[in-house]
């Protein structure tokens, strides 16, 4: 039997026993979930690395969890562009998948909270959840939260407040500069960063303050010739894939004397730039560092087989709340998994973390680490360049968790 339903106002045509297949799984049912992010252009190294990095955690959940099901990913390419997002994402409804994953842009992210919303007040029944393990715009548990939406990393505002308050208290940091990419993400670091440490630290000055075009930028010295120029001793940044590794570049080759204060420094490419040097110190802050102990047996059998670094680790806190809510509602139904999801504390790769009911924003601690040569206590090498991120403090969740204005619409 077909029927015809609308998806973001375009009638589409499905068959009903695609659909109800899908409700009242059991276990042994393989769940198909949809990989939406760049695997084309300036960031496919990201995209690729962290669609590899799903599929592995998938596999080691696949041979024992607790709802007894598998998980299976299906790669859609979204160009990091929310308008590809939006013509994929229909692909992969059309093909009878109700789970999706993306991170890579706030942009992209939005685009997908939004439709995913439309589409289930406008299918009930036939509902898609959307993980989102790395967009990290405010917005997206604040204004425009929405009940199908759950995010794994810790926000901009969760972010930089855990970056400031460790800030605040090194003497050295006189003056900063701060350079972004030219979207949501970029604008709220700038804007995060200048509350933060207004409020704790308001004797540091900010010289500068540049946003750029995302994924366009070729060559930043000219960036950095304005960060040299300004006399500022650190610079912060929420640069990723390409844009950190060239930024990173441009201040090496300018002998940039500053150290960096960085959300994304891990991510592919940009660690292979580090190992350069550049004149300061290279801290990043994030839920995770290279050897957690939670994380370190994964990481080396991740390197082995792929010679790459799994880094992504919220793809690991992803399929653990997808397993235990699974468990909890005796279903993979959407609706049913969703509601099992909201408020609840499961085991993730770093101990117990939150799901918090008010907005779907994963509460967890954060953790600054330092990009420091391994050692015999801090083995692994990241991108085989000798050199890892090390923890230097970590900042519990009390600390780093924000308040939501939430005001989150329920079926």
């Amino acid at each position: 039997m077909k029927f015809t339903y609308r998806l973001f106002g375009i009638p589409v045509t499905a068959s009903l026993a695609l659909v109800s297949g899908l409700a009242f799984a059991q276990a042994g049912q393989t769940v198909k979930i949809a990989f939406i992010d760049p695997l084309s252009g300036p960031f496919a190294n990201v995209g690729q690395n962290q669609l590899k990095s799903w599929q592995f955690v998938a596999e080691k959940f696949n041979a024992k969890n607790a709802a007894g099901v598998k998980f299976e990913f299906v790669p859609f390419d979204n160009k990091a562009s929310p308008q590809d997002s939006l013509t994929v994402l229909k692909a992969a409804i059309d093909q009878g998948i109700h789970y999706v994953v993306q991170g890579n842009g706030s942009g992209a992210a939005a685009a997908i909270e939004g439709a995913v919303t439309k589409y289930n007040e406008r299918n009930p029944g036939k509902e898609v959840i959307y993980l989102n393990y790395a967009a990290v715009d405010p917005d997206l548990t604040n204004s425009k939260c929405s009940y199908w939406h759950f995010r794994l990393d810790a926000d901009t505002s969760m972010k930089m407040e855990a970056l400031t308050s460790f800030m605040k208290d090194q003497p050295e940091i006189k003056k900063v500069y701060i350079i972004g990419q030219n979207y949501s993400h970029g604008q709220q670091v700038s804007r995060y960063f200048k509350e933060d440490i207004k409020r704790k630290r308001p004797d540091i000055q900010i010289v500068g303050d540049d946003l750029h075009p995302i994924g366009q930028v070729k060559d930043f010295a000219p960036y950095v010739a304005k960060i040299k120029a300004s006399g500022a001793d650190s610079v912060v940044t929420g640069n990723w894939g390409q844009d950190l590794t060239l930024l990173i570049k441009a201040a090496h080759d300018a002998g940039l004397n500053a150290s960096f204060y960085t959300y994304y420094a891990g991510v592919s490419g940009t660690p292979t730039a580090l190992a350069s040097g550049v004149g300061g110190k290279v801290r990043m802050v994030a839920y995770s560092y290279t050897d957690l102990p939670g994380v370190v047996k994964w990481e080396d059998e991740f390197k082995k087989r792929f010679n790459d670094d799994w880094y992504t680790h919220a793809t690991y806190n992803g399929i653990a709340l997808l397993v235990d809510a699974m468990a909890k509602a005796k279903s993979t139904e959407p609706a049913k998994v969703a509601a099992a999801m909201e408020g609840l504390t499961f085991k993730g790769f770093d101990g117990e973390v939150t799901m918090r009911k008010a907005d779907h924003q994963l509460q967890m601690p954060l953790y600054i680490s330092e990009w420091r040569k391994a050692d015999a206590k801090h083995p692994y090498s990241v991108e085989n360049t000798g050199y890892n991120f090390q923890m230097v403090k970590e900042i519990p969740e009390y600390v780093s968790s924000t308040p939501t204005s939430c005001q989150m619409t329920r079926p």
